[in-house]
């Protein structure tokens, strides 16, 4: 929750894609963080997530700022493929590994430094590791700036 703000239910990318407001689904979320790989890109963790951690950080980014899942339409048929979240002046992403590449992200990250401005954010920064080189990419290719060693910060 940003103070003094309500949160939308859903963010309109384009016809595809979409953003929703967080609400438990961990059937469907769990198995993007059980995927190794994906929470080394995003926590440098060598670990997986449990469903009680899961929850535990589901429900502290929803607390403390806006949380959202994004949600594709593909062949007539809807379904979240990641989650993206506005808290404490930080953007974090996370998309499922077999959507990728698409460029999803990237559009979900634009959508939501526009709610950032909305909100009336001047900045937000991002926390990316130094061998997460596509993140890396993709955040400079919208105007962020590196500031610090995996810190990286864009004024809107």
């Amino acid at each position: 929750m940003i103070d003094n703000y309500i949160q939308p239910e859903e963010i309109k990318i384009d016809e595809t894609l979409s953003l929703v407001k967080y609400y438990p689904n961990y059937k469907r979320t769990l198995p993007w963080y059980q995927d190794a790989e994906l929470c080394k890109q995003v926590d440098n963790r060598d670990g997986v997530y449990d469903r009680q951690r899961l929850s535990c950080m589901y429900r502290y980014l929803a607390k403390t700022g806006e949380c959202y899942y994004i949600k594709i339409r593909e062949k007539g048929r809807s379904r979240l493929i990641g989650d993206i979240t506005l808290y404490n002046g930080e953007i974090a992403v996370v998309v499922s590994r077999q959507y990728q590449n698409r460029h999803i992200g990237r559009k979900a990250v634009e959508a939501l430094l526009k709610r950032a401005k909305d909100v009336a954010w001047t900045k937000v920064e991002a926390e990316i590791y130094d061998f997460n080189k596509q993140s890396r990419k993709m955040f400079l290719s919208i105007g962020f700036k590196q500031i610090a060693p995996e810190r990286y910060c864009i004024e809107l």
